[in-house]
């Protein structure tokens, strides 16, 4: 593991925490030498309560799923991403034709711009719940040359996607191939003091380009939320840009 950790590669990779932060404080990410993008860095609007809420509000998702969004919240262009082809049924789908990648997201998730993110999309009324995108370059051009899923699975969590300050447990980490690539799937848990996140990674390497998408759920919502988050997951699919 001391390659994968010392890799200058997977250091390219390395991006900040992936989780939105309930208490709405700008994070800002270590900044790696040889890294090609700035340092990330993002404010989630969404307050404690928010985060420990656990009833749905239907009527004011329906509103935000029209398109009435919090002031503070900042749309990316929608250039790249069809909202309007449902692939599946309560999904919308990414297109990105230049980084190479697609997949679906819940319907009523909101897209958000987040410095240091190719693709961010949440639930305002959930913060937790969200997936995002990130896209780097690297040298490599299969991901099992880094290691095992296992071994993957376990530097990314503790070092790149939850903040140190959170105990992390991974779960399960499975590969699977599709057209000849191989795609690594994680699924751990991190424990904040007052909220506990479940969440699911995929990451590839195409493109000259490390991918990773990140989604998950409060703990307490995972039950009902993990059938649509294994769908995300799953429909993140690379191809040649």
């Amino acid at each position: 593991m001391a390659s994968l950790q010392n890799s200058p590669s997977l250091h390219r990779t390395l991006f900040l925490n992936s989780f939105p932060q309930p208490h709405g404080h700008v994070h800002a990410s270590p900044t790696f030498s040889c890294c090609t993008r700035r340092p990330s860095s993002f404010l989630v609007q969404a307050s404690s309560a928010a985060a420990s809420s656990s009833e749905d509000r239907p009527g004011r998702r329906q509103m935000l799923a029209v398109g009435l969004v919090f002031p503070s919240v900042s749309l990316l262009s929608q250039s790249s991403v069809s909202f309007a082809a449902e692939t599946k049924k309560g999904f919308l789908s990414v297109l990105d034709k230049k980084d190479g990648y697609t997949f679906v997201y819940p319907f009523g998730w909101q897209e958000v711009a987040i410095e240091g993110q190719d693709k961010v999309v949440k639930d305002v009324i959930e913060p937790l719940e969200s997936a995002s995108v990130t896209v780097i370059p690297t040298s490599k051009e299969d991901i099992r040359e880094f290691g095992s899923p296992q071994e993957i699975g376990e530097t990314l969590i503790k070092k790149v996607l939850a903040p140190p300050s959170q105990k992390t447990k991974l779960i399960e980490a499975t590969e699977r191939e599709v057209d000849g690539k191989a795609y690594y799937t994680l699924e751990f848990i991190a424990k904040a003091p007052n909220y506990t996140r479940h969440a699911l990674s995929i990451i590839t390497i195409g493109n000259g380009k490390f991918y990773t998408l990140t989604t998950g759920a409060n703990e307490r919502r995972w039950e009902k939320m993990k059938d649509k988050l294994h769908t995300v997951v799953e429909s993140f699919t690379v191809f040649n840009a």
